[in-house]
């Protein structure tokens, strides 16, 4: 026996984290996650309404430095601003979670079937679910290995990246008024989120930045009745998830708990992909 205490495995005292998508359902509450486990957080979004507002939130419940910042995921430009910025304010990056994703603001188009997708919608979803994924990555990495001191990234992928949906739970849903389903742009671009953690886990290897996904199954978030029981009939645990579920994984991945995985998706379903 070693006698080694794990009781501060998960502590994220004294890291800086960035989270892109960090006024989203999920990116607030990975925002509020790892403030709660004492890390600094920069809130990185394109609301910098909302951003500000959790980052306000964060400082007076945790009493943890926040800083919200505007960014558009898709600007090499935008993305070296930010991380400037970050790290102007806090003096290092120590935890990346690489969270923005997008649909666009015409749902008809994004829920638009295969046959009939748009080569210019298939271009906007990629060029924030991939794009951005590749350059807050790139800029980021850049940033880490010039500390010298290792970190850790987190990708947010879909569980629609992994297996694809089963599109009978469709039938009689709806979202925000419509009828829904998942897009192919979508499905392809977390497939690519998925790939791009392999590569960066073992292109960083020797600079200690350890590179894995993050997959959510699906969580709530509005969906009329009939589409939460068919996906829910579709899951062992019987329910659909929520964004706090999200939470522990991200926590773990962020934390020295985690200090010898890299390259891995952890996958967070409910057991839906097991079937």
């Amino acid at each position: 026996m070693t006698g080694q205490d794990y009781s501060n495995v998960f502590s994220l005292k004294g890291k800086v984290a960035i989270i892109t998508g960090g006024a989203g359902l999920l990116g607030q509450e990975f925002c509020n996650g790892l403030a709660s486990f004492g890390a600094s957080v920069a809130i990185v979004d394109l609301n910098l309404e909302k951003a500000t507002e959790i980052s306000r939130n964060i400082k007076e419940k945790f009493k943890i430095e926040s800083l919200p910042v505007e960014c558009d995921v898709t600007s090499k430009s935008s993305v070296a601003s930010m991380v400037r910025r970050v790290v102007d304010h806090f003096g290092k990056v120590d935890i990346l979670h690489n969270n923005a994703a997008g649909k666009t603001d015409n749902l008809d188009e994004f829920f638009a079937s295969f046959e009939d997708y748009s080569l210019d919608q298939w271009r906007k979803i990629m060029a924030v679910n991939v794009d951005g994924m590749f350059l807050v990555a790139q800029e980021v990495g850049k940033q880490m290995i010039s500390q010298g001191s290792g970190g850790s990234v987190i990708q947010t992928a879909s569980i629609y990246g992994v297996s694809a949906p089963d599109n009978r739970i469709y039938e009689g849903s709806y979202y925000l008024g419509r009828k829904i389903n998942t897009p192919a742009v979508y499905s392809a671009s977390k497939a690519a989120v998925i790939g791009l953690t392999k590569y960066l886990s073992t292109y960083w290897a020797d600079h200690k930045i350890r590179v894995n996904t993050l997959t959510p199954g699906g969580t709530e978030s509005g969906q009329n009745e009939e589409f939460v029981r068919r996906y829910s009939n579709r899951v062992p645990l019987n329910r659909m998830a929520v964004p706090s579920d999200m939470v522990g994984a991200l926590i773990y991945l962020a934390s020295d708990a985690s200090s010898y995985l890299t390259g891995q998706n952890i996958i967070v379903d409910g057991g839906l992909t097991v079937w």
